[in-house]
């Protein structure tokens, strides 16, 4: 068994009269550790199908198993244990507190998981050592996505949902970051789900899910996927 498997999801929204599939039939798994990516055009059902993972939101119909358990049949309590303990969320903004250092930033994190984490560690791996008491104001995009990404590691769940980490941040800078997480996957055996737009950087990924229309179009693996520096886009 994977450790993630949707088999034959969807996901329907009323507009009206109109009936939008943003998931129609979704089916794929992803194996413990690897950094997976969910790809394709914007109204492609990318998003839709990472807060099913996360458990932001449940689909009408199918399956969604992670770690052998089928998250979609759980109680609302369990969903926010499963939430609260298990994922770690990357957005493309970077949601930090303003009134808040890097530190007390992460700081949070670990006080809401059950086997977090020392923050200050965590924030020295991502590079960010010397910019603890920094607030985020002091701070640039790219470090700000850092401080971000150190929040959810602090966690120490077992799975990492980003989605479009890198939109809002410059060509060499959202590089550093790709190269973060694809660190973080290959280190630590955590499992990491980037949700993007952009074909190019596809060749780092161990598996890249292709979707338009809320339909799977293609699955391809890579065991030898390239690192972030070999890639240009």
């Amino acid at each position: 068994m994977s450790f993630i498997e949707l088999d034959s999801v969807y996901k329907r929204y009323k507009m009206g009269e109109v009936t939008i599939s943003a998931a129609d039939g979704v089916t794929f798994a992803i194996e413990q550790g690897e950094l997976c990516m969910v790809v394709g055009p914007s109204g492609a059902g990318k998003t839709t199908i990472l807060n099913i993972l996360g458990g932001m939101d449940d689909c009408d119909d199918g399956k969604v198993r992670v770690g052998g358990e089928l998250i979609n049949a759980y109680t609302r309590k369990r969903l926010t244990e499963y939430r609260r303990f298990e994922v770690g969320f990357v957005f493309q903004f970077y949601n930090l507190i303003p009134n808040l250092t890097a530190l007390e930033n992460v700081e949070i994190a670990t006080q809401i998981g059950n086997k977090p984490l020392d923050a200050r560690k965590v924030l020295e791996r991502v590079g960010l050592g010397d910019r603890l008491n920094n607030f985020p104001s002091q701070l640039s995009g790219g470090e700000q996505q850092r401080v971000s990404i150190a929040r959810a590691l602090a966690k120490n769940p077992r799975l990492l949902l980003c989605d479009e980490p890198t939109g809002a941040l410059d060509y060499n800078t959202g590089r550093q970051i790709l190269k973060l997480l694809q660190e973080t996957s290959h280190e630590t055996g955590m499992t990491v789900v980037i949700i993007t737009h952009n074909q190019a950087i596809t060749p780092m990924a161990n598996r890249v899910v292709t979707m338009r229309s809320g339909r799977v179009q293609r699955i391809t693996e890579s065991d030898n996927p390239l690192g972030v520096e070999q890639i240009e886009w």
